[in-house]
């Protein structure tokens, strides 16, 4: 297992000092926000230029770019901002060579119209669900073509808000190329708090083959996404921790949901739990 956060974590005004902020805090790998490269136009006219730019400088730092951020809402209401959505996918996809990362987190979406982070009544409609499918399916040509994982976290307020669900888009698409982000704090219904240890194993039972990397927050109930720096709240990290570090790759955790000046203690938290794996 291998500590990591995100590159906005850190509040700087080039990546060169966002990256040194980085190894300062002995984390050498990161999800990448587009914004940390602070983009001198629309993306899509300068994502080559920070692609390479970007890359160039986490390779003389021998930093690691475990995904770079691709945040879409696969089911939005409206056609025309799904049909952006998945061109933004489209357009990420051969940036991330130039970057040098194989992962695009991104997330199932909400039916929510103002926020695909809310959750819908609609998410769990038979319709909603062949949207997301016919979404991915104009998505996962491309990315296994150029041999990027598509990464979707299971999050209660979207589509896929449960391992089960998750796994069935999985089996469904059957696509080599898509895989999960796991954040234990997002997956809890709202009376699963008092299975924990249940609902965590069941998670890694059913998706611990389709993980590329792993997201470490916390939460204080269920029946909603996590807010929480990682170990100030109620999830096992002990019990999340081993399961993450029997995983059968060196998994990247990028803490999140904290400041710059919370992260060494989330971050010592999680080096003490994998010590005794490593």
């Amino acid at each position: 297992m291998q500590v990591g956060t995100m590159s906005g974590t850190f509040k700087r005004e080039t990546l060169e000092e966002t990256l040194d902020a980085s190894l300062a805090q002995d984390i050498f790998h990161l999800q990448f926000n587009w914004g940390s490269a602070h983009p001198s136009g629309p993306l899509p006219e300068v994502i080559d230029e920070i692609a390479n730019y970007a890359g160039a400088e986490f390779r003389k730092r021998n930093m690691v770019v475990s995904a770079v951020a691709g945040n879409a809402n696969m089911v939005d209401i409206e056609p025309k901002k799904r049909q952006k959505a998945i061109d933004k996918l489209l357009m990420i996809i051969p940036a991330c060579a130039k970057i040098g990362t194989t992962v695009i987190a991104t997330c199932t979406g909400s039916r929510d119209p103002e926020s695909m982070w809310r959750n819908h009544p609609d998410n769990q409609s038979d319709t909603t669900w062949k949207t997301l499918r016919n979404t991915l399916e104009k998505i996962l040509p491309a990315a296994e073509a150029a041999g990027i994982d598509i990464a979707f976290e299971p999050e209660y307020n979207n589509v896929c808000q449960n391992a089960r669900l998750s796994r069935k888009l999985i089996d469904e698409m059957a696509s080599p190329r898509l895989k999960v982000v796991m954040d234990a704090a997002n997956i809890f219904g709202k009376d699963d708090l008092s299975r924990m240890t249940e609902v965590l194993d069941e998670a890694f039972d059913l998706l611990g083959d389709y993980i590329a990397i792993a997201h470490g927050k916390d939460l204080d109930h269920g029946g909603d996404a996590g807010h929480l720096p990682a170990g100030t709240g109620k999830l096992d990290y002990a019990h999340y921790v081993k399961l993450l570090c029997g995983l059968s790759f060196d998994v990247p955790v990028i803490l999140h949901g904290l400041t710059e000046e919370q992260l060494p203690e989330s971050a010592a938290m999680l080096r003490h739990h994998s010590a005794k794996y490593q």
